[in-house]
């Protein structure tokens, strides 16, 4: 594994987030400390290491999760600090040196770069080093490659895949040129780097057909749902947030939670009742990550539909992290290219479990705009304020599907709408009339509108 910092482009860290850091540096000091021991507030109050540093760290130690997630074996870690990338090898050419030396001495079979390679970096890393080299965008999309289990989600990793290949072939020149027969034809004719390329031009457009397939079903089931209107709100965050452990708490789905980096791909939907008997339809999606390939997101728009259309977005965040504010600004920005940033978010801080007294109250300086909500999915602890929450936010004012209250005189003989009434709604009142019942309930106008022609002109 090879990790480059480049120091030029070294940003600084956001305020609140050095306050954060250096909160949670003071808390691991003071518990190292026996209870009976008065340590000096100078010494708590710095942070052992620079933030820059912390920064670096973190980033490499998501390197080695999504290495681990790909199913490879780190034989060694190389670092390399430098003030701009190299436009030939990324890093300079000693350190390709002493890379390829260590390559050879493990025996490794593989080099992984931290780093988005150019095509002309990696032709010529490839020619100094003893094993194939990977770098970042490549080895996320193994992991997804690994994980796609539908149709839709193969045609997208496929989709992406092809279209980080096409600009990185390379062909040998006339050496693989092919000769046609006949007269007028003895020139270089097509190389096999053209006809490469040529194949793999008609292969997206073929794959781009069959998901823009998979869009038009996806339209139409859409189109039957909002035939009878569900709100949907959508979980999205960064990568091992722990948004699939938090969907099975929620929904008892029992889909597949993993630690592993990328483990949820294919999109899931269930349905949730919230407390006013309203129904929602809550989707989990794919989480992002620091960097995430733009051939990703625009692969896996398909996927990611359910998040434009969502009424609300849970942004699901590990409250453990020291990273928590760089990958909220992550998630925002794919959010920002998918045009979702403007919808209401609630924000859920998760793994409440591992956190102090002290850790819960500094997560409202990360809050955004919205409403934060501290949970633990494992544990069950605030699921049911998260709960009541998304049900104030859907049935609220101004929200596309409101709570509202009516009267109904309905026939006994309509035995569905009473059914149906009854079982979306609050029934505040209910009396029989001879052959009419009647009824006051408080529900999502959605339902009570399917029942206008019974309805009465005004409730008090």
């Amino acid at each position: 594994m090879v990790a480059v910092e480049f120091t030029g482009e070294r940003r600084r860290v956001p305020h609140v987030a050095a306050q954060a850091r250096a909160s949670a540096a003071i808390d691991a000091a003071a518990a190292d400390v026996p209870a009976d021991v008065l340590v000096p507030t100078a010494i708590l109050q710095e942070p052992a290491v620079p933030m820059a540093d912390l920064d670096f760290e973190a980033a490499l130690e998501e390197f080695r999760e999504l290495a681990r997630s790909a199913g490879a074996e780190i034989a060694s870690v190389m670092i390399q600090r430098r003030q701009k990338p190299d436009p030939a090898l990324l890093v300079g050419q000693g350190k390709a040196e002493e890379i390829a030396a260590m390559a050879e001495s493990t025996g490794a079979e593989l080099v992984l770069f931290d780093h988005d390679l150019s095509p002309s970096q990696l032709r010529n890393l490839e020619k100094l080093l003893p094993c194939r080299v990977i770098d970042r965008t490549q080895l996320i999309l193994d992991i997804f490659a690994r994980h796609a289990r539908t149709r839709e989600g193969q045609l997208q990793v496929e989709l992406a895949q092809l279209e980080y290949q096409l600009p990185r072939l390379a062909g040998r020149g006339k050496t693989m040129s092919q000769l046609g027969g006949g007269i007028g034809t003895r020139g270089p004719g097509e190389t096999k780097l053209e006809t490469d390329r040529r194949r793999i031009r008609v292969r997206i457009d073929h794959v781009k057909e069959q998901l823009e397939q998979v869009r038009r079903i996806r339209r139409q089931q859409r189109q039957r749902r909002e035939g009878v209107p569900v709100p949907v709100v959508a979980l999205v965050g960064y990568t091992n947030a722990g948004k699939s452990t938090l969907f099975n708490a929620l929904t008892e789905a029992g889909v597949l939670e993993s630690s592993r980096m990328f483990a949820t791909l294919d999109p899931k939907l269930r349905q949730l009742a919230l407390p006013s008997r309203r129904k929602v339809l809550l989707s989990d999606t794919v989480g992002f990550i620091r960097n995430l390939p733009h051939t990703l997101v625009t692969s896996f728009r398909a996927t990611l539909e359910e998040v434009e259309r969502a009424e609300i977005l849970l942004h699901v965040r590990d409250g453990s992290s020291p990273m928590l504010d760089e990958q909220k600004t992550q998630v925002e920005k794919v959010l920002g290219e998918l045009d979702a940033g403007s919808k209401p978010v609630i924000e859920v801080m998760n793994k409440a479990d591992l956190l102090s007294e002290v850790q819960r109250n500094d997560l409202w300086h990360h809050a955004g705009k919205g409403d934060l909500v501290t949970v633990s999915a494992k544990t069950g602890e605030g699921l049911e304020r998260l709960i009541t929450l998304i049900d104030e936010r859907i049935g609220g004012e101004g929200a596309a599907d409101p709570t509202e209250t009516a009267e109904f005189r309905i026939p006994q003989k309509q035995g569905a709408a009473l059914a149906a009434i009854e079982a979306g709604a609050f029934i505040e009142k209910k009396r029989f009339e001879g052959n009419l019942v009647y009824l006051r309930a408080r529900g999502p106008a959605s339902l009570l509108g399917r029942y206008r022609r019974f309805q009465l002109e005004s409730a008090s």
